[in-house]
């Protein structure tokens, strides 16, 4: 009988997988809404009030985005002032949604990726993850690997897609 030879393991592929970069830590969204006058009106006294009495400490090691969900014009000093009390505590704060918090979240930590063991390999950046990876990752991993690597397809080792080869 053959033995089974694993050609994927033996071979100079790598596999990038961005969930294995996620950062554990609860996202939450901090929405204003509550803190203005009928949900439209900011007034700026009874605003700083709530933002003086508010217990900051419960968002010590979370990621955080400050929207507001009612249909208010809130001035931007709003939503810096609630931004600045969350510093001291939250791993990362954005204006913003969600997704903007996860992209911004994956913008910085690819960044500072060392990627010098994808040098002049073919790549696979896997593509099903149980955790919110946004689609703008994707595009900052590609910028920073495509200068250095062989070729970049996206799936799985049974089924790439090929999305980039160096032209020899």
């Amino acid at each position: 009988m053959e033995e089974i030879i694993n050609r994927v393991a033996n071979s100079p592929l790598k596999t990038f997988d961005l969930e294995e970069i996620y950062p554990e830590g609860k996202r939450v969204v901090f929405d204003v809404k509550d803190w203005l006058f009928e949900e439209i009106i900011l007034k700026e006294k009874d605003f700083r009030e709530s933002v003086s009495n508010h217990d900051w400490t419960q968002y010590k090691n979370c990621f955080v985005a400050v929207s507001c969900s009612a249909d208010a014009i809130i001035p931007s000093w709003a939503l810096m002032l609630v931004a600045s009390e969350l510093t001291p505590f939250a791993n990362k704060v954005v204006i913003g949604d969600l997704e903007l918090l996860e992209t911004v979240i994956y913008q910085e930590l690819i960044s500072f990726l060392d990627v010098k063991d994808f040098a002049n390999k073919p790549v696979i950046i896997k593509g099903c993850a149980n955790k919110p990876i946004p689609n703008s990752a994707f595009a900052f991993l590609i910028a920073k690997l495509q200068p250095i690597v062989k070729s970049i397809m996206f799936g799985e080792a049974c089924s790439t897609v090929p999305l980039f080869k160096l032209k020899k």
